[in-house]
């Protein structure tokens, strides 16, 4: 195709209009324009611009910049087909675009330079015959774009599968921090239970919200963010909520509705004081709201406190006229959690026997009597039999 064609079908990008709107597609869009104007020097400054962008954000070709632009990129295209939609006229014009786009990634550097030779003086031929590329290629087309529309959505939740939720974003986690289920040891029944959960929701049917609480450094978080590395849990993305942010949660839960992908809004280590003003905000998104909860997004919630709330033996002794009321009142947040699964601390077998798996993973070689012996020493000291402390006993070892 002539540069002259390629910029005016670049012009009636229709469908992916948002792309020439970036850094990278205006430098594209720019040297075109400069080409078609016979303004050498403009061209020239556009050219390096692009390959400046294209190796700032570390592509070492435009189709690449391309390719994981359209797939990481909410478009209306892209809605279309994750919804399982149908509109023939978006259809052809997302068609027409992404054929638009190969040609632009396919297009070789040496054509652009050559359009400028007649354009600049001869003093600029040096400059010309420096100039560096990019790969000419294009890795995608427009079958290949709408098949992973179909099989992983789009945007930052087809990019990532762990995030934050700040300030009313979602602030991605590249490298979220979860432990693959073969490094947990114990409480193979709970996390059985947040499994058969999980997995509920990954076929589409309604699961419940889940409270897991008990004693500290038993795994609870653990098991949530376990979750993300399961067998068949590829639609599966976690958003970690932190307590001040609840009163923004009905924003985040309308957004995700009638997603592809499955979420849990986990909020760790929650607890609540008298007249928290976040307490009753939670209490009615768990239930009670007008809007109905969709069926791919469920509320995990970890706690060290079984009814979430802190009390007073002053509302026990009943200064308020109804102390049952009071007491109900406390305890109604966590029965709003479908499910309610306990962390206690271990029996003294199942911690010496992580204390073995431990220290034979990290090669600690000790006899056992005398392993166990300090384990039980370290236990005392540290205030529990759990997953914790006896990592942080094997890890004193080593």
């Amino acid at each position: 195709m002539e540069l002259s064609a390629l910029r005016a079908a670049l012009l009636g990008l229709s469908a992916y209009k948002e792309l020439m709107r970036t850094s990278v597609g205006r430098d594209a869009g720019y040297l075109l324009d400069y080409l078609h104007d016979k303004e050498g020097g403009e061209a020239l400054e556009n050219y390096t611009e692009l390959f400046y962008d294209l190796r700032k954000e570390g592509y070492e070709g435009l189709g690449d910049w391309l390719w994981d632009w359209l797939r990481y990129n909410e478009s209306p295209y892209s809605h279309l087909v994750d919804q399982g939609r149908s509109d023939p006229a978006l259809e052809n014009a997302a068609r027409r675009d992404i054929d638009t786009l190969v040609l632009l990634a396919q297009t070789d550097c040496d054509r652009f330079i050559d359009a400028m030779k007649p354009l600049l003086g001869n003093e600029f031929a040096p400059v010309l015959a420096g100039l560096p590329r990019w790969r000419a290629a294009a890795p995608f087309d427009f079958d290949r774009v709408t098949q992973f529309y179909q099989e992983h959505g789009a945007g930052l939740l087809a990019e990532y599968r762990a995030f934050l939720w700040e300030d009313g974003r979602l602030v991605p986690v590249a490298d979220p921090d979860c432990p693959k289920p073969e490094d947990l040891l114990g409480y193979e029944h709970q996390r059985g239970q947040v499994e058969q959960n999980t997995r509920l929701m990954l076929a589409g049917r309604q699961a419940n919200n889940v409270l897991l609480f008990g004693d500290g450094g038993t795994g609870k978080s653990a098991t949530v963010k376990s979750m993300l590395y399961l067998p068949g849990m590829e639609d599966l993305r976690l958003i970690e909520v932190e307590k001040e942010n609840l009163t923004g949660m009905p924003e985040l839960i309308r957004s995700l509705a009638g997603r592809r992908q499955k979420f849990i809004l986990f909020i760790d280590d929650l607890a609540f004081d008298q007249d928290d003003k976040t307490y009753s905000a939670l209490k009615t998104i768990l239930e009670g709201s007008l809007e109905k909860r969709p069926v791919n997004v469920a509320i995990y919630a970890t706690s060290n406190r079984r009814h979430l709330v802190r009390q007073t033996f002053t509302e026990r002794a009943g200064e308020e006229v109804d102390t049952f009321e009071t007491i109900s009142e406390k305890t109604a947040l966590a029965e709003r959690f479908g499910l309610r699964i306990p962390y206690l601390t271990m029996n003294k077998a199942g911690y010496l026997a992580l204390v073995d798996h431990l220290a034979a993973q990290a090669g600690i070689s000790m006899d056992r009597e005398v392993l166990h012996a300090q384990a039980m020493t370290w236990e005392i000291r540290h205030a529990g039999r759990t997953p914790r402390v006896a990592r942080q006993f094997v890890a004193s070892l080593s």
